[in-house]
């Protein structure tokens, strides 16, 4: 039997459903031109040095495959996130990630940029056309947010307040690009962007926190953490929670799907079980973080 056929599907959706919710809302999902996805899993099979440990991919069906996959969890509304690693690749991956959400009802048309000069000029362009989140990664993109050649692309999202999904913390394997100081520079110099700091900035999360405390556009989403396998490297400080419990409504869940090495519901459970250690934390939390944030920041699916 075969990782997906074993998927405790029904307990997944039994997550949501004694919530009283009518799904899951995550904001960070993956997919990505087949040729791109093929050479990300196999950085994850070698554990190369941006990852830095085993991690086997769960989850490596066909985009159709991996669709049905989350609509039967009850995943009413996912992301595309694709991020580009080098100059000259981000308009293919915009391309191809506006067709991919025009043929997947739900899917939020997602978008990435790039240092590089006509960043500007395709950022506004997408935004323009109402493209519906955008996707940055410093670490595997080795740059830095307050590269002049991004100023005029983040001026005009923070003018439009498009979310941008940005992993600049420095999991799983650090480098000089990440680290909140470089999201401090940033949100200086756009206080407005709404910013979404993937991972919740893992393993620096405090630092992570006081940022997004300290500016009202800025949220965290939960990807991976609070699972089992992020807690054995990096796990979420207890006396932290009253302060996440006072940010419930700027926290998004997440998973990562399908970069996982876990089934979909340890995400879930993960935030059961914090969600038990802290009288803040409790069924209304979850709600907010599993559906209304979702909802609140995107858009209600229809």
């Amino acid at each position: 039997m075969s990782p997906v056929d074993a998927e405790p599907v029904e307990e997944t959706r039994a997550f949501w459903q004694d919530l009283g919710l009518p799904g899951l809302f995550d904001v960070h999902v993956h997919f990505l031109p087949p040729n791109i996805q093929k050479r990300v899993w196999e950085q994850f099979d070698l554990a190369g040095p941006k990852i830095g440990r085993e991690w086997p991919i769960r989850y490596r069906g066909r985009d159709e495959e991996r669709v049905e996959q989350l609509r039967s969890f009850g995943v009413r509304r996912f992301s595309a996130l694709p991020y580009a690693h080098r100059p000259g690749v981000a308009t293919f991956l915009n391309d191809w990630a506006r067709d991919f959400a025009a043929g997947v009802p739900e899917c939020l048309w997602s978008a990435t940029f790039y240092p590089e000069p006509d960043a500007a000029a395709y950022v506004r362009a997408l935004i323009d056309d109402g493209v519906e989140v955008f996707k940055l990664h410093a670490q595997v993109g080795e740059f830095r947010l307050d590269d002049p050649l991004l100023d005029d692309a983040f001026g005009a999202i923070e003018d439009a307040g498009t979310p941008v999904v940005i992993h600049v913390g420095s999991g799983p394997v650090g480098n000089e690009f990440t680290g909140p100081q470089h999201l401090e520079r940033l949100l200086d110099r756009h206080p407005r962007l709404t910013a979404v700091v993937a991972h919740m900035g893992a393993p620096e999360y405090a630092e992570f926190l006081e940022l997004v405390e300290t500016h009202g556009n800025t949220r965290l989403d939960t990807t991976m953490v609070f699972t089992r396998f992020f807690d054995s490297e990096a796990p979420y400080p207890d006396e932290l929670l009253p302060r996440l419990a006072d940010l419930g409504d700027r926290v998004l869940f997440g998973s990562d799907f399908p970069t996982l090495p876990y089934p979909y519901l340890e995400q879930l459970d993960g935030l059961a079980r914090v969600s038990e250690r802290h009288p803040g934390l409790g069924a209304d939390w979850l709600r907010r973080v599993c559906w209304h944030n979702g909802v609140e920041l995107f858009g209600r699916p229809d």
